[in-house]
């Protein structure tokens, strides 16, 4: 490799360099938006995600809701969070791996698995495995709306209302810090196997270990009345319960997309100066080389002359 074309290489890692610096502070300053949504949802979600078991609990006995009714479990829905874009290390491979691995599990044991998937990775991926999502939810991934949330909690709701899964799924990354993201697998429904987290607790799968519920063995429960009853109360919370739950899951995403982000880029911006650092050292032994070279060459000459 000649001097220029090692010159040529150091600047186009340079202005690569540039660009991943520049996707790293956009990360960082978007990270620091989503921690702050993230934050402000998790204790609402964990209360009314609570609320709403305390009451499916009360209304034991009393004419079943279609949403609450467990049944045999023939079709299960899968829902993936993924994000629209790449660049952010195992981000979205990591959802994918539990998301296929759980629907492998329901196969094997007789199960037909439907999958839904937000995030424009997530379907390229599940269509490229042969998995055609039933629907798919894309372009809002690095700021999703509640409006986006209400889209998909109807969604499955109509899905598990009609009888077209007889159990509900979701699969995303849970956001620990800018270096840590758990994937966390939950089952939103039917409600009386649902997953209830309290505000910090973390379910686990995939890469991180098994998936873990609650037990609720050591949960305190007041003494609640109800008015109206806990029947048509829940017949009013059970949607929005499944939109918050879903909503936190879209946050705890993209808060976890934007950390990974930002840790890749500033991985690939320090590989970059590690490739900078070696082409020089490579460049500078080719001038030296080629400076050594032409003395030798001065010398022959002057020696030839005398």
């Amino acid at each position: 490799m000649t001097q220029r074309d090692v010159k040529n290489r150091i600047g186009s890692v340079k202005n690569i360099q540039k660009i991943t610096r520049a996707m790293e502070m956009v990360a960082a300053a978007r990270l620091r938006r989503a921690e702050q949504r993230i934050r402000a949802l998790r204790p609402y979600a964990s209360a009314i995600r609570r609320m709403t078991r305390q009451a499916a609990d009360a209304a034991e006995g009393l004419p079943r809701l279609p949403i609450l009714a467990a049944r045999e479990e023939q079709k299960v829905g899968i829902l993936c969070v993924t994000s629209d874009r790449g660049l952010a290390g195992a981000f979205n491979s990591q959802i994918l791996r539990a998301g296929l691995r759980s629907g492998a599990e329901h196969v094997r044991e007789g199960r037909e698995v439907l999958y839904w998937a937000s995030g424009r990775r997530g379907v390229s991926s599940l269509r490229f495995r042969g998995h055609d999502p039933v629907k798919e939810y894309v372009g809002f991934t690095d700021r999703p709306a509640y409006a986006d949330a209400r889209e998909i909690a109807g969604d499955l709701i109509a899905a598990f209302v009609d009888e077209e899964v007889d159990r509900v799924e979701v699969v995303y990354n849970h956001y620990v810090s800018p270096l840590t993201q758990h994937v966390s697998h939950e089952v939103l429904l039917p409600l009386k196997e649902a997953s209830v987290l309290e505000e910090g607790d973390e379910q686990v799968d995939g890469d991180g270990g098994e998936p873990s519920t609650p037990s609720g063995e050591h949960e305190h429960h007041a003494l609640v009345e109800y008015e109206p009853d806990a029947e048509e109360i829940l017949r009013r919370l059970i949607p929005d319960y499944v939109e918050i739950s879903i909503y936190r899951a879209l946050l705890e995403s993209t808060a976890s997309e934007h950390g990974a982000r930002m840790t890749a880029m500033r991985s690939a911006s320090d590989n970059a100066k590690e490739i900078i650092e070696d082409l020089t050292l490579e460049m500078n032994r080719a001038r030296q080389a080629e400076i050594t070279q032409e003395i030798m060459e001065v010398v022959a000459g002057a020696e030839a002359l005398s």
